[in-house]
């Protein structure tokens, strides 16, 4: 009672003393601890400076040859190969077919999301990969491998590499999409096959492709639209106009896709189309 008495009694300039002094007491700790880190600080630098320092000289190397700017262009032009990598794959490999024809099957089967996008790109990038080893392997013997032993240069590097993707493009464009590209390059019918331009070969080879996919697409809907067809006609013969036929006719689809071994008729026919061609 007597402890509350005399709190209840302090005056407030009391008050204000007491605060002032914790204040003051709270200030005087923190410098004294910084005062001891700032002093740790300042021996383990006065230390450190005792011993010679590791990382004294720092030096780029250009080559023999070769300038700051022959460098950076060359850094650039690297930069840009590896950004347009993927783009290169889909252009002048067998994957633009795989990938649509996949894509095509999906829709014919009434799917949307299965597979996923994730398994169709894999699995067309596996096939492409099956499909264009002999391909790869060559250009790799003929172009990097000498470019890294260092027996030739990039130029020539390059257009050794391009040769067999020259002759696989050439073995699989239409005549009459290389003769299109031709006439709006405004450029004559080269005398050998060989002379043909990558300007006017990849487009006329990509469009190539992309009509054989869609012709063997149609070839792919025909049996599905097939189903659809009989199930939408059951039901409508049954009264049951408002049931969606799709929902019903998924399920035959499906195992019907099974049942033939869907899977690998599709991969075998399409590794077939270029192996065999």
């Amino acid at each position: 009672m007597s402890d509350l008495k005399n709190a209840t009694t302090q005056t407030p300039g009391q008050n204000i003393n007491e605060a002032t002094r914790t204040l003051l007491t709270s200030l005087k700790r923190s410098a004294l601890t910084g005062g001891c880190v700032a002093l740790l600080a300042m021996l383990f630098l006065a230390i450190g400076f005792n011993h010679p320092v590791l990382a004294q000289q720092l030096s780029i190397g250009l080559g023999d040859d070769l300038t700051l700017t022959e460098r950076a262009m060359q850094l650039v032009a690297l930069i840009t190969i590896l950004s347009l990598a993927p783009s290169i794959l889909i252009m002048v490999t067998s994957f633009t077919r795989i990938v649509v024809v996949l894509s095509l099957l999906r829709s014919a089967i009434g799917l949307q999301t299965a597979p996923p996008n994730t398994v169709m790109v894999s699995l067309a990038l596996f096939l492409t990969a099956f499909i264009m080893a002999p391909t790869f392997e060559q250009a790799y013997n003929t172009g990097i491998q000498p470019l890294v032993e260092g027996s030739i240069e990039l130029p020539e590097a390059f257009d050794r590499a391009a040769v067999p993707f020259h002759a696989f493009m050439r073995q699989h464009v239409r005549e009459n999409d290389l003769a299109l590209f031709l006439d709006m390059a405004q450029q004559e019918p080269p005398a050998t096959p060989e002379e043909i331009s990558l300007r006017v070969l990849v487009p006329a080879f990509m469009i190539s492709e992309l009509r054989r996919a869609f012709e063997i697409g149609f070839l792919i809907f025909l049996p599905f639209i097939i189903i659809d067809l009989v199930v939408a006609s059951i039901l409508m013969s049954m009264g049951m106009m408002m049931l969606p036929p799709v929902v019903i006719s998924l399920p035959f689809k499906l195992i019907f896709f099974v049942l033939v071994d869907g899977w690998n008729l599709i991969t075998g026919s399409l590794v077939k189309s270029f192996v065999g061609s």
